[in-house]
């Protein structure tokens, strides 16, 4: 390669035949290169990861075993879908990310603590149109980032207090009531609760 040293890509993809081909035609080399690797080894290369700052919204649907007795196995399928489209439309409109559905609920993240908590209230309004009732939980920290998953303490963190909420709350964390010093934004001290996993009992707050 010219007399410098050939990247992880050049290297995999320069040993296979038609190598011209493809870096003349390849939109994503490390893409290709990555596919090219597991399907020599049989093991897919691991992704690089980031730490960043987030502030992490986990939802739930409360007592949606006995609502899809209720209902039916097609009125609850019709119905969660509906719940699930109109939660990834309030999540790119407060300008952040679903990362994925868990269960009846979901996983999302944003750059910062008002627009996640103001989504979150959003999406508690939204299910109460279809007679929902949606819980949260949102704290902000790390999240490491490896590709399109995150993963961290504070993903953890929203699990947990979120398992806190009654229906129809978003519960935060200390750090996002004091990070939204200035808005519009009110909450409601819920008290210390022990978070399973964590060694010291957690603050937590109400947006109201």
């Amino acid at each position: 390669m010219r007399g410098v040293r050939a990247t992880r890509a050049e290297r995999v993809v320069l040993g296979h035949p038609g190598a011209s081909a493809l870096f003349l035609y390849a939109l994503d080399i490390d893409d290709l290169a990555d596919r090219i690797e597991e399907f020599v080894t049989g093991t897919a290369p691991a992704r690089p990861s980031s730490r960043v700052l987030a502030s992490v919204l986990v939802t739930d649907l409360v007592e949606s075993t006995a609502y899809a007795r209720r209902v039916g196995d097609r009125a609850w399928t019709d119905l969660l879908e509906r719940h699930h489209d109109a939660v990834r439309t309030a999540v790119g409109a407060h300008g952040g990310e679903v990362i994925k559905t868990l269960g009846d609920g979901v996983l999302a993240v944003f750059s910062g603590p008002a627009h996640a908590v103001r989504c979150a209230r959003r999406i508690v309004e939204d299910a109460r149109s279809d007679t929902l009732e949606v819980r949260s939980g949102v704290p902000t920290g790390e999240v490491e980032r490896t590709g399109t998953d995150v993963a961290g303490a504070a993903v953890h963190l929203a699990a947990r207090i979120m398992g806190c909420a009654e229906g129809g709350e978003v519960l935060c964390s200390r750090t996002v009531k004091d990070l939204v010093v200035g808005s519009e934004l009110r909450f409601e001290a819920r008290g210390e609760r022990e978070l399973r996993g964590f060694d010291e009992p957690w603050a937590v707050y109400a947006a109201a």
